[in-house]
């Protein structure tokens, strides 16, 4: 059961970076507006141009989002009994396939385009939640064997 959860956490999550990609530029602009409002609105002190902060937001967004795919796709391994070096390793190869096939998906949405520095974030974002991911499972083990 544990297993199936995993990897279904994992489809839900990817089927929420689809659903995210496949939104036309506009309605896409018009959300990371929002973010946006809301980060100036509760952090009033940032005196920076909106471009800017809208840009850093949306990057952000990018490292985040894959971040969490790749601590979910990293469990999901590993609940599947998959050895913790080879599941970071396909844990990576998986979210940058999937990152390029979300660029790829977001040429053929107006008003989007596929970047491939998007894609680097991307997979950066899924390295860091690789490496929290081993460094959490490391320390619970370490702590598991001392006492």
């Amino acid at each position: 059961m544990k297993k199936l959860v995993s990897w279904l956490a994992v489809l839900m999550w990817m089927g929420l970076i689809f659903y995210f990609s496949h939104q036309p530029g506009e309605q896409s602009s018009e959300l990371s507006g929002s973010v946006v409002d809301l980060v100036l609105s509760i952090v009033p002190f940032i005196d920076a141009d909106t471009d800017w902060v809208h840009y850093l937001i949306r990057k952000a967004a990018h490292f985040f989002i894959y971040f969490v795919l790749g601590i979910l796709v990293m469990n999901a391994l590993r609940v599947s009994g998959v050895e913790l070096k080879r599941s970071a390793w396909v844990t990576i190869v998986v979210c940058l396939l999937y990152a390029i096939s979300d660029e790829v998906h977001q040429l053929y949405i107006p008003g989007r385009s596929g970047e491939v520095s998007d894609v680097v974030l991307d997979t950066v974002g899924a390295g860091f939640g690789v490496l929290l991911y081993v460094v959490i499972w490391r320390k619970i083990a370490t702590k598991g064997h001392t006492r």
